[in-house]
């Protein structure tokens, strides 16, 4: 790797390590044609951790020159599915010989728990491209009996070069869920990684090299979303666009991969609902309601960010559920094993976040708990674990996505009041029913508009389970043997077998 696209870090556990800061294309560390950077940011300190190359058009333009060359190259196009299984497993070994780095990396760069990164998004990134590594070998067509006067039979075949842009809340394990499916297809990928936090997926390009992965199969370009990330969107070589972000940047993504009709699959935003009918477990709802949006400083997507409650335990819920978040939710450094949650990933997010404060105190909403910046830290983008009640569905605060530990409460009486509730959103991704009555729970689930509904838990994914959403929030599935299908296309062969018309 050239001196100038690494440099050597030591980060604020102790560990030090070589940090990539180039573009990864072909196999190799590159700077970008125009010399641009973008800095990294510690969002525990505000300091500049490092800066990387930031790509310009000309640079996808080289990635997918890679990429189509990889796809054509007897080394990728011809390697059994056996073989490129055996490339995923030993990527995901790897993750794991690497994983205290990976985490640290993530940590410093992303601001979540170390523990965290280490214990739960690692193993996810390791376990999803096992998975993965499973299924290369079983993705194939099938014999289709017609007529004794043909023979037809379908080959299901790689998309081609596949655009993945991933966001800033879980960079690593969001890149494996793009990654393994893809690669087990056999497709090439021009990977772009949140402009906010590079670096762990820069160092995880290393990795590719070391499982032994042709040149240009899998390419990793840093850059601007409006620079980059269009390049990539709007780029004729490239066949698939998978995005993970905003429902408003999806938009603006569908509307670029237009242009050469490109497959496309969106995970995008989420006002999940959690409904705690009054014969629930209580203990059990309310431990599940807090991990559902306060765990990872109430960054996912499928954050269950409003909760209702049914209104004979109303209070007593509340009154446990405040109680939760201020004995769990230890806010401080994320590098102290006892830290629940750490910094927002950035200004941008903190400001945001903070402005939903001022905009649910001045829409009438009950400030519960929090609201405003956690004092303890003197730098660092820290904010309380947020509770608003008294709020009614008309409220941007209740049909709006935050993106942070903000959650909002509200009251119902009726199965039938609770599911009008919890549908009243432009969003449908998941959503969670907590009940003893199992008949109901299932009677829910099927009316509940979303593409995940948790019964009696809350965000407890599995890499083995499809994931995506409904309405505004995304088109297309993840994981699971459904997110194979996004990554592979079925080809039709017409045997004729008769000699004569």
């Amino acid at each position: 790797m050239a001196s100038n696209l690494a440099v050597q870090l030591t980060a604020p556990n102790g560990r030090q390590y070589t940090q990539p800061t180039g573009l990864f294309i072909n196999n190799e560390w590159v700077a970008s044609a125009d010399g641009k950077t973008i800095s990294s940011i510690n969002p525990t300190t505000e300091s500049e951790i490092t800066s990387v190359h930031a790509a310009s058009p000309s640079d996808i333009d080289k990635a997918v020159s890679a990429a189509r060359a990889a796809l054509s190259n007897p080394s990728w196009r011809d390697l059994g599915g056996s073989e490129r299984g055996k490339l995923l497993y030993r990527l995901a070994e790897l993750v794991e010989s690497h994983r205290d780095t990976l985490a640290t990396i993530e940590t410093w760069d992303n601001g979540k728990p170390f523990t965290v990164a280490r214990d739960e998004d690692l193993t996810e990134v390791a376990e999803t491209l096992r998975y993965y590594a499973g299924w290369a070998d079983k993705v194939f067509g099938q014999v289709i009996d017609t007529t004794p006067d043909k023979f037809a039979y379908t080959i299901r075949e790689p998309v081609g070069v596949c655009g993945q842009i991933i966001p800033w809340n879980y960079p690593l394990s969001m890149a494996a869920w793009k990654l393994g499916p893809a690669l087990a297809c056999g497709n090439a990928v021009i990977l772009k990684p949140a402009e906010q936090t590079p670096l762990s997926i820069l160092y995880f390009a290393n990795l590719v090299v070391e499982a032994g992965f042709p040149a240009g199969v899998v390419n990793i370009v840093n850059g601007l979303g409006r620079v980059a990330g269009a390049a990539i969107a709007s780029h004729p070589g490239i066949d698939k666009i998978a995005f993970t972000g905003s429902t408003a940047t999806a938009r603006e993504i569908m509307k670029m991969a237009a242009g050469n009709l490109k497959n496309i699959t969106l995970e995008t935003g989420g006002k999940s609902p959690l409904i705690v009918f009054n014969d629930a477990d209580l203990e059990q709802a309310v431990e599940w309601a807090h991990i559902g949006i306060m765990s990872n400083q109430g960054q996912i997507c499928t954050a269950t960010s409003r909760i209702l409650v049914q209104d004979k335990i109303y209070d007593k819920f509340l009154d446990q559920f405040k109680r939760q978040v201020k004995s769990i939710s230890k806010v401080g450094d994320p590098f102290q094993e006892s830290t629940f949650q750490g910094p927002q990933v950035t200004k941008a997010q903190y400001d945001r976040i903070m402005s939903y404060a001022q905009i649910g105190k001045s829409e009438g909403a009950k400030l519960a708990l929090g609201g405003q910046r956690y004092s303890a830290e003197k730098k660092g983008f820290f904010i309380e674990p947020t509770v608003f009640t008294d709020v009614s569905s008309k409220m941007r605060i209740y049909q709006e996505e935050v993106f942070g530990p903000f959650v909002v409460i509200a009251r119902f009486s009726t199965e039938d009041e609770a599911i009008r509730m919890a549908n009243d959103t432009t969003y449908g991704l998941g959503s969670a029913v907590f009940t003893t009555d199992l008949t109901r729970a299932h009677r829910v689930a099927r009316r509940i508009e979303a593409g995940m509904v948790w019964i009696n838990s809350s965000n407890d994914s599995d890499w083995r389970i499809p994931f995506g959403g409904v309405k505004g929030s995304g088109i297309g599935r993840e994981l699971g043997e459904e997110g194979l299908k996004a990554y592979s296309q079925v080809k039709s062969v017409h045997v004729n077998m008769k000699s004569k018309l």
